[in-house]
């Protein structure tokens, strides 16, 4: 046993640098800093986004808005955790291809979009906001209005 205690660290050095170096490679082939931008050119690294991504081209929020504005929240650091959660959940899941097509908007995610709706459009919701099913999150911004970020596949 005495002979092996040298040679842990080593072995430990050895493992997390092969751990870090594949973690590296990987999140610079994913481009995995553009994601930290509000490029909404980001959200269509993978395929998956293309529709989301065109549709947006032609929405009504395409000279307004990006896919942050109205997807994650606005603030430091909420904005990054969303980031780092929908990045662990979208790499999770298109490594393991078990995903829908086309992809869904989570309940998560959809708070967050909610928040942002009423936040931008304060002035015009503020009478629409302050009812109870709004409040419960029984009524949604995106349930009256679907295409207006997207088409209505969202």
């Amino acid at each position: 046993m005495e002979r092996l205690r040298p040679w842990l660290p080593w072995m430990l050095a050895a493992l997390l640098g092969t751990l870090l170096g594949a973690g590296a490679y990987t999140a610079d082939y994913a481009e995995g800093l553009a994601y930290l931008s509000n490029d909404p050119a980001a959200c269509a690294n993978c395929h998956v986004m293309d529709d989301a991504y065109d549709s947006w081209l032609k929405s009504s929020h395409h000279a307004a808005a990006t896919c942050n504005d109205c997807h994650v929240p606005h603030t430091f650091p909420e904005k990054y955790m969303a980031k780092a959660r929908n990045g662990w959940n979208h790499s999770r899941a298109f490594t393991a291809q078990d995903f829908p097509e086309p992809i869904r908007i989570t309940p998560a995610n959809l708070d967050d979009l909610q928040h942002n709706c009423i936040h931008c459009h304060a002035t015009l919701v503020s009478e629409i906001a302050g009812h109870a099913e709004v409040g419960r999150g029984e009524a949604r911004c995106s349930a009256c209005h679907p295409n207006v970020g997207h088409m209505a596949w969202l």
